[in-house]
């Protein structure tokens, strides 16, 4: 009895792990993009730039945040040029998002290359942090 229980207090406790290492590692990258002029982060803009449709570069007509990676970010998506499968972005679709500042920053390197032809600003990256990061 006294093994089920502590189990159990195990099992439940995994994922309030997660939530306090994603909370830890946002709050870090939010306070840093402040310290590069980012103002407070806002869920709503992040929004409306996910789901903004942006030139091309001749291969693609257009392209969003969401061509990828869907505009319900409980759901699978897939890239359009390799196919390749994108797990959930929201963490509380995928426990795993959100967990790691370098390949967060990774990341918004090469997508916001891809999609915005450019790197994103850490206004831009503070929003879109707020926009992935609320809950579902």
């Amino acid at each position: 009895m006294k093994n089920h229980i502590l189990i159990t207090a195990l099992v439940i406790s995994i994922p309030v792990g997660f939530t306090r290492a994603e909370s830890a590692i946002v709050n870090k990258l939010l306070q840093d993009y402040a310290a590069l002029g980012a103002a407070t982060a806002d869920a709503e803009r992040g929004k409306r730039m996910w789901e903004e449709t942006f030139s091309s570069d001749g291969e693609f007509p257009e392209r969003s945040c969401s061509s990828c990676h869907t505009h319900d970010l409980t759901r699978t998506g897939k890239h359009v040029k390799t196919n390749k499968e994108i797990k959930p972005m929201t963490p509380s679709a995928n426990p795993k998002r959100l967990t790691d500042g370098k390949k967060i920053e990774k990341w918004f390197k090469r997508n916001c290359k891809w999609t915005l032809r450019r790197e994103c600003t850490a206004q831009e990256k503070a929003d879109f942090l707020a926009y992935i990061d609320k809950p579902s």
